[in-house]
């Protein structure tokens, strides 16, 4: 079922994409001269092959069909027209737009060699809608006339407002290839839509034929496709002929081309990637851009080396093989397969296929292709502006081009996203020390000194992206701190972004602080930021380098706190682990107690000696052990959230405890302890507890009391903090 869908939907691309390349062949050769059409249908039936076979194989985006487009029309016609304007020979003309394809086709390889095309994964989504609107509505419009079977020349509006133009029998075969599409999804689901209704088409033009004799005239008979103007004899002489005359051409006459050839180039390359872009959208896959343009600037190399037009991933041929069932790149090749036999044996047959019964096809393709989601914005005033995008897409896209809609479009949305941008608070959270703590638990007497002077060190937690038009913001609300605050700490954990504005901004707010001998303090200062850029190289490069005295980085928010805690202590000497260990009554859990009174809890304990690096317990361990520091240092590690990976929750040092839940609760421990520097321990077990509670129950009592009077405290400072957190 795979295969016959590739090759369904790349025969319906072929019935689409055959006629629509013949066609821009002729109108391209046509502006020459005349009598060229013939050789403009070639062009177009040897560039759908070549695009056809190469382009599916080199780029290996699914579904995508490649072909003469419309921009590579536009673009060659005018080309055409000036060179005729300049009286330049049409043999000449001929030979320069060849090498013109051929310098387009090595750009484009050029253009996905050096990645500019994974850019195009940055189109937002509101441009995307109205691109894919704004093709549907140039396809229904292109289409109307054809539809009707309206005279050459007319437009869509002509139709609408004209029913004196009408063909009906144009109107009945395209109306009958519209409603047999439309029903074939529901009552056919072994013949695809595209094909039953141009089949349906077909057999109405061959009824109306049985009673209307013009019909069956191919000569000027304006309701079919017609003669392609080309057959088999002399391709391979006038293939050799051109290069022949090619290879007499000035090198000048080449460079003068290398203009026109970019603009091709670009606009072929945005055409394509639009259409992967919506293929995307529709299939929810994922093309490669650089490989794409790489490929298909190969193909449209070789298209035109033997003589055929460029092209691009075309839109509507695209949709009809994506609608008619293909799944894989095979189509694309049995697409243009199907091209070269039909183009090249089958044309008669091809002649006759009805004009109007392609135009049905591509009226249901262009208003499948309408995009009614982006309604929706407008039961929100939030959203109204998404919609604006949406709409200038699309009123771009109809009355300027296609490129231009996606130029607007890019550029609104810039527009919208800095205002939300600007709108938005790059600070999260304003605190100062005496609210927070940093990992590092200490004594009742300190932590109440921390509270009473810890107003001085004020904290922002900034977040998003600090750029031109954020910096202004942040200094206004970091500007009232400035005079007063005698540590300054900025987190950068949750920033996006820095750009050179609001690194200059640092630097003013540097130099204001260090008038006062103030530092500036910048934790989480990381090498790597979400878009790649190494933050702390950038900051350095940007003239704020860490010296000790005006700018400090920190590791963390949790360090910097604690630096800022050791100052509002007086510089606390807390890692000075020369000192000899504490007695049992210097352990804070103890101060104020006579030692005589410790001396039978002292039998109780085990002193145990700890190197760096081991793990008192791990988390699951039934351990109910209480410990308390004599000297050096222990972490405390512990999961946060689903992580499985261990964060530093909390250090204990000389004179504090740690491990009195599970004392208290008996339960497994819910985190980890492991020794962060050298460290002497006293252990009081649980069952060497019980024993002292049975024999000295005044000990066992203040051993409880003082544990669970600071296990209070520290459970109060916790929620405090907590609360802190709710309100930001």
């Amino acid at each position: 079922m795979r295969h016959s869908g590739d090759f369904w939907g790349g025969f319906a691309a072929m019935l689409v994409a055959l006629p629509a390349s013949v066609a821009f062949g002729v109108t391209v050769y046509a502006a020459i001269n005349p009598h060229y059409a013939a050789f403009g249908a070639l062009a177009g039936i040897l560039g759908a092959t070549a695009l056809g076979l190469l382009a599916p194989v080199f780029g290996g985006t699914d579904r995508l069909i490649s072909a003469p487009c419309a921009p590579a029309a536009a673009v060659l016609s005018a080309f055409a027209i000036q060179l005729v304007g300049q009286g330049t020979a049409p043999v000449t003309i001929v030979l320069l737009m060849t090498v013109l394809g051929i310098l387009t086709g090595l750009i484009q390889m050029l253009i996905g060699f050096v990645g500019i095309g994974g850019l195009i994964k940055y189109i937002p989504y509101p441009v995307v809608s109205g691109y894919l609107s704004g093709v549907g509505l140039i396809i229904i419009g292109s289409q109307l006339p054809k539809f009707a079977g309206a005279p050459e020349g007319t437009l869509w509006y002509q139709v609408l407002i004209k029913p004196e133009l009408w063909d009906l029998r144009g109107l009945a075969i395209g109306g009958v290839t519209a409603i047999a599409m439309l029903l074939a999804r529901r009552f056919v689901k072994t013949v695809p839509g595209t094909i039953f209704g141009i089949a349906a088409g077909a057999l109405t033009y061959a009824g109306l034929a049985a009673v209307d004799p013009s019909m069956r005239v191919l000569e000027g008979n304006e309701l079919v496709v017609g003669e392609l103007g080309a057959n088999g004899a002399g391709y391979i002489d006038l293939i050799t002929n051109r290069w022949t005359e090619i290879g007499e051409m000035r090198l000048s006459q080449v460079g003068g081309l290398i203009g026109s050839a970019i603009t091709l180039a670009a606009l072929l390359s945005i055409d394509t990637l639009k259409t992967c872009v919506i293929l995307d959208q529709m299939t929810r896959t994922r093309h490669e851009p650089n490989r794409e343009l790489a490929a298909q600037g190969f193909a449209n190399a070789v298209a035109s080396t033997i003589g055929g037009m460029p092209g691009a991933g075309t839109m509507g041929a695209t949709l009809v093989n994506l609608s008619s069932g293909a799944r894989t790149r095979m189509s694309g090749i049995v697409e243009g397969v199907t091209v070269a036999v039909v183009g090249l044996v089958l044309g008669a047959f091809v002649a006759w296929i009805p004009i109007a019964a392609l135009a049905g096809v591509l009226l249901v393709v262009g208003m499948r292709m309408i995009d009614t989601d982006p309604l929706r914005f407008l039961e929100s005033r939030s959203t109204v502006l998404d919609f604006s995008v949406v709409l200038a897409v699309v009123a771009s896209a109809l009355f300027i081009g296609l490129i231009a809609a996606s130029a607007v479009g890019v550029v609104l949305s810039i527009i919208l996203f800095l205002r939300e941008q600007v709108g938005g608070n790059v600070v999260r959270r304003r605190s100062v020390v005496g609210q927070r703590s940093s990992t590092w638990y200490r004594p009742d007497a300190e932590m109440q000194r921390l509270e009473q002077f810890g107003d001085t060190a004020v904290i922002f937690e900034l977040q998003g992206s600090l750029f031109f038009g954020t910096t202004h913001q942040l200094y206004l609300r970091l500007e009232p701190e400035l005079s007063t605050t005698h540590y300054l700490i900025l987190d950068l954990q949750r920033v996006q972004s820095v750009d050179l504005t609001a690194a200059h901004m640092l630097s003013l707010v540097r130099d204001i602080l260090s008038e006062r001998k103030v530092p500036l303090i910048l934790s989480s200062v990381r090498e790597m930021l979400p878009n790649g850029r190494n933050l702390r190289e950038f900051l350095e490069l940007a003239g704020l380098v860490p010296d000790g005295e005006k700018v400090l980085f920190m590791p963390s928010l949790e360090a910097a706190i604690e630096w800022v805690e050791d100052r509002l202590l007086g510089d606390v000497d807390k890692a000075d682990y020369a000192l000899p260990p504490l007695e049992l009554h210097e352990i804070g859990l103890f101060k104020g107690s006579k030692p005589d009174t410790l001396v039978d809890l002292a039998t109780c304990l085990e002193a145990r000696s700890c190197k760096a690096g081991d793990v008192v317990y791990d988390v699951g361990d039934m351990d109910c052990n209480l410990y308390l520091v004599r000297s050096g240092e222990v972490r405390i590690m512990g999961r946060v959230g689903t992580d499985v990976q261990l964060h530093h929750i909390a250090t204990y040092g000389r004179g504090e405890f740690f491990g009195g839940l599970a004392f208290l609760d008996h339960r497994p421990r819910g985190n980890s302890a492991v020794v962060s520097a050298d460290a002497e321990l006293y252990v009081l077990s649980m069952e060497k507890f019980d024993v002292l509670a049975e024999e000295h129950k005044r000990i066992a009592l203040i051993l409880i009391t003082q544990l669970a009077r600071t296990l209070a405290l520290r459970l109060r400072h916790s929620d405090q903090e907590l609360t802190l957190l709710r309100e930001n």
